[in-house]
């Protein structure tokens, strides 16, 4: 009883340190958005303004190299975000599977 009193504990601090990674992954998730889009924006004013058809003008502003590196930097950062929550969702799975051993041997099963 007392290693799965441990390991509970070692679960709790691993989804506590989890939480607060994903609370700061979560911050650089909508930097990185807003980024994007404030760039994005900018790029369609000045095709606008040089009379860019509108047809393409969308292939032609994120195919733009700062515009495609603010993109892949927020979808990297929306992944890792991503992966922080499934890390603390497995976490939890993990802590049910401990209580419910813990609970098992109490009962003497």
């Amino acid at each position: 009883m007392q290693d799965l009193m441990q390991e509970m504990q070692v679960l709790r601090d691993k989804l506590n340190n989890a939480i607060k990674e994903l609370d700061m992954r979560g911050i650089e998730k909508a930097k990185t958005e807003a980024d994007y889009r404030i760039a994005l924006a900018k790029k369609i004013l000045e095709e606008r303004a040089q009379g860019t058809p509108v047809t393409i003008m969308s292939d032609i502003c994120r195919g733009d190299e700062n515009i495609a590196r603010l993109r892949l930097e927020r979808d990297i950062a929306e992944t890792l975000y991503e992966s922080c929550l499934q890390s603390i969702y497995a976490c939890k799975v993990e802590m049910n599977i401990v209580l419910d051993m813990m609970q098992a041997e109490r009962r003497g099963e």
